[in-house]
């Protein structure tokens, strides 16, 4: 079998590489200091699993399964589970790393981690499916705990994902004792097995409260606008949802289908309807298909990217039309794609910041099962928006401190938290 030659890259650690130079950026901007830059650009773990799984017609087929834990200096390893056939290592760590600035700029007591499972979950059966999860969490074991990492849904998995791995964690020998109070090991579940009201909607709405906070800083009214998404799964649903609460107006949505655009309108409920049989947005009745790169190119006020990363490229940013970027998704944009909405002026609300919900209500969901206790929806949505509006605050101000990109400030308050700690903990022995 051939091999890949070294000069060769893959998307993964093309992926990782533009986390270190965001990173590197960063940390040279704040001063942060070289003994926890040397830490942080590396994950603390890497931990691959292969294991088999016996397939409806009784072929036994090898899986690969990932979870890079970051770093955890802030409190437990947290980061959701992909099932993805273009899951790999590089990616993983770019994602992991992500996550332990997102969970630090957010102030919630976690650390970074990331995870996925390579395969297309379209292609198997549920019963299939249940049984690569339930075999990929035994052959994590105890790398997984309720107070020590702690996965949660992401791309192509879901609640009933969650559910199997709490299951088989629960009747395991790594569960310890109080099985019941390990029911944390995961976020995301159902309601009905321990899962938070607000948790499915809690990205996409998390996005829709961070672009509230950003218009009302700018005095402008968010009623009126009109929105581009790109992905319309679990994030850009539910954001369409609750920008369509706030008086936006979605007139263009993309996903792997295709991309489709109603300058009038598109209502959220139906698009949802039609993907959930048809798959996709393509073949929507009450829109008009387009090319993808006229999709980025809509002349919309916010542009939403919900779906994967690198979206935004070099290539296709100077043809956005949108003057706010939102970024629903982890990287979409790319650095030098970046560079150049900026010196267009295009505003950035960065992923760390604009899909951190997700990770909140995830804190919520395990603060109610530590608790053996049930929060409101309005609860959860009022937690939710305080934590996001305290970090867009801490964010403008450290970009007014430096005089530096949003992204930059995000990095900025996230590092220098964690520096903090550090600094404080030292290293033993």
């Amino acid at each position: 079998m051939p091999t890949r030659r070294s000069t060769d890259t893959t998307h993964g650690e093309q992926l990782f590489e533009t986390a270190l130079q965001q990173f590197d950026a960063a940390a040279e901007l704040i001063g942060l200091s070289d003994r926890t830059r040397s830490i942080l650009r590396s994950p603390k773990n890497e931990i691959i699993v292969s294991f088999p799984v016996e397939l409806d017609d009784g072929e036994l087929r090898m899986f690969r399964g990932y979870r890079v834990q970051h770093n955890d200096v802030l409190g437990p390893f947290k980061g959701g589970l992909r099932f993805s056939p273009e899951v790999e290592l590089g990616e993983v760590k770019a994602l992991a790393m992500w996550m332990t600035w997102k969970t630090s700029l957010s102030g919630v007591p976690f650390g970074g981690a990331k995870g996925g499972i390579a395969f297309n979950p379209r292609e198997h059966s549920q019963g299939e499916i249940e049984r690569i999860v339930r075999r990929f969490t035994h052959a994590l074991g105890s790398n997984i705990g309720p107070e020590h990492d702690i996965p949660a849904p992401d791309v192509g998995s879901n609640a009933q994902a969650m559910v199997w791995m709490m299951d088989t964690y629960l009747n395991s020998a790594s569960s310890g004792g109080d099985r019941q109070n390990t029911r944390r090991v995961v976020t995301g579940k159902t309601i009905e097995t321990g899962g938070s009201l607000g948790r499915d909607k809690a990205t996409g709405q998390g996005a829709a409260f961070v672009l509230a906070h950003h218009f009302e800083q700018i005095n402008r009214d968010l009623r009126g606008t009109t929105a581009a998404i790109q992905g319309f799964g679990n994030v850009g649903e539910h954001c369409a949802r609750a920008l369509g609460r706030m008086g936006v107006t979605t007139t263009a949505v993309a996903d792997h289908t295709g991309a489709i655009m109603n300058g009038h309108g598109i209502d959220p409920e139906a698009l949802w309807r039609h993907t959930s049989e048809a798959g996709g947005v393509a073949g929507f009745a009450d829109a008009d298909e387009i090319d993808v790169e006229d999709f980025f190119a809509s002349d919309v006020d916010i542009l939403v990217p919900a779906a994967i990363e690198n979206q935004i490229t070099a290539d296709r940013a100077p043809n956005v039309r949108a003057s706010v970027i939102l970024e629903g998704a982890n990287g979409p944009t790319s650095n030098d794609g970046e560079a150049i909405l900026i010196e267009r002026g295009v505003e950035i609300l960065p992923d760390v910041l604009a899909n951190a919900g997700g990770v909140i209500v995830s804190y919520f969901e395990w603060l109610q099962n530590k608790m053996s206790a049930k929060w409101r929806l309005n609860q959860v949505d009022d937690e939710l928006r305080r934590y996001l509006w305290d970090a867009a605050d801490n964010i403008e101000n450290e970009k007014k401190r430096l005089a530096c990109s949003r992204r930059e400030a995000a990095y900025a308050v996230a590092l220098n938290r964690i520096g903090t700690v550090f600094d404080q903990r030292g290293i033993w022995p």
